[in-house]
C-alpha cells in the first residue's frame, strides 16, 4: 500500500507508479456548471479503474435554502462513498479534466468528513494523457462496498456570520471571476455583488494554463499579497462552494490554513437582510 503523502497533490507519473504498486480508490469527478454531465465525459474515456463520482449528487445535497451545492449529510455522503468503494484504510485520488476545480470539491468533502489520505491528480486527465498513460472506455464493475465512516469536522467551515467576521477581522477570499465579484454580471444567482470586506481572488489564477497548480512559492506569494499570512484568519467562498474548495486546496499547498463557507454566495443572498457590496 502506498505510504501517506503530505502533499495534497500527486503527479500523473507518481499516480501511475502507485497504481502499479498498491491499491488506491480512484474517483473521476469531472463536472461543469451548466453541463454537459460529467458522466458523459467519463464514458468517453477515463483512467483505468476509476469510478465516476457525481458532484451534484455524491458531493452535495439538493439545492435549496442552503445554497446551490450545500454540504451533504454525513449519512448520505457515507453511503455514496461506500458505494464507490471508499475505505479509510485505502488512499483516495480524485481528478477532473485539468484544473482540479471539481476534484477539489471531492478532496475537501472527503477531508471534511474525516478521510485521512486524499490527493488530487495535478493537471487531471489532461496531464495523464500528456504522459501517454492509458485511457479506457471500459466501465469497471461495482467495487466491494467500502467501510468509510463519515465524521464531520476534519476541515474548518464558516457560517454566514463567521464569514462576515473573517471579512472584517481577517481575509475572506472570493474565488469567483472578478466581474462577478464586482457585481457587473451574475449568470447564476439572483443577486450580484460580494460579501462586504471580501477580497477578489479568482481561483483560476491558482493554476497554470495547463491546469496544473502553480508552485508552492508562487501561491504563497499570491496569497500573502492578498493579505493571507500566518496568524491571520483566512476564509474562502465562491458561488456555491465548489471553486472555493479549489481555493482552500491552493491555500493548503501554500501552507496557509483556511476555512470554507460551504453555502457561499448562493446561500448568502437567500437572506435579504445580509449586506451586499459591489464595485
Amino acid at each position: 500500500m502506498p505510504t501517506a503523502d503530505p502533499s495534497p497533490l500527486v503527479t500523473a507519473a507518481g499516480l501511475a507508479a502507485e497504481l502499479r504498486e498498491g491499491e488506491i480508490t480512484l474517483l473521476d469527478v469531472r463536472w461543469r456548471l451548466g453541463g454537459p454531465p460529467g458522466i458523459e465525459s467519463y464514458r468517453e474515456g477515463h483512467i483505468p479503474g476509476a469510478l465516476f463520482c457525481d458532484l451534484d449528487h455524491d458531493l452535495a445535497a439538493p439545492p435549496g435554502p442552503g445554497g446551490r451545492h450545500p454540504l451533504p449529510s454525513g449519512e448520505d455522503f457515507q453511503a455514496a462513498m461506500r458505494r464507490l468503494g471508499v475505505s479509510a484504510s485505502r488512499p483516495v485520488v480524485v481528478y477532473d479534466e485539468a484544473d482540479s476545480t471539481s476534484a477539489a470539491r471531492a478532496w475537501w468533502t472527503l477531508r471534511y468528513f474525516g478521510h485521512p489520505r486524499v490527493r488530487v491528480l495535478d493537471g487531471g486527465l489532461r496531464a495523464w494523457a500528456e504522459e501517454s498513460l492509458p485511457v479506457t472506455k471500459e466501465i469497471p464493475p461495482p467495487p466491494p462496498p467500502g467501510d468509510f465512516a463519515a465524521v464531520p469536522g476534519g476541515m474548518d467551515i464558516l457560517t454566514p456570520e463567521q464569514a462576515a467576521a473573517v471579512a472584517g477581522d481577517g481575509v475572506l477570499l472570493d474565488a469567483r471571476a472578478a466581474e462577478r465579484y464586482r457585481g457587473e454580471v451574475e449568470p447564476v444567482d439572483p443577486v450580484a455583488g460580494h460579501i462586504p470586506g471580501a477580497v477578489s481572488a479568482p481561483t483560476m489564477e491558482n493554476v497554470e494554463p495547463s491546469g496544473r497548480f502553480h508552485s508552492r512559492e508562487f501561491l504563497t506569494e499570491r496569497f500573502n499579497t492578498l493579505g493571507a499570512v500566518p496568524g491571520v484568519p483566512v476564509g474562502a467562498y465562491c458561488g456555491s462552494g465548489v471553486t472555493a474548495s479549489h481555493q482552500v486546496l491552493a491555500l493548503t499547498i501554500a501552507g496557509l490554513p483556511a476555512a470554507l463557507y460551504p453555502g457561499s454566495w448562493s446561500h448568502w443572498v437567500t437572506d435579504p437582510a445580509r449586506p451586499v457590496a459591489t464595485g
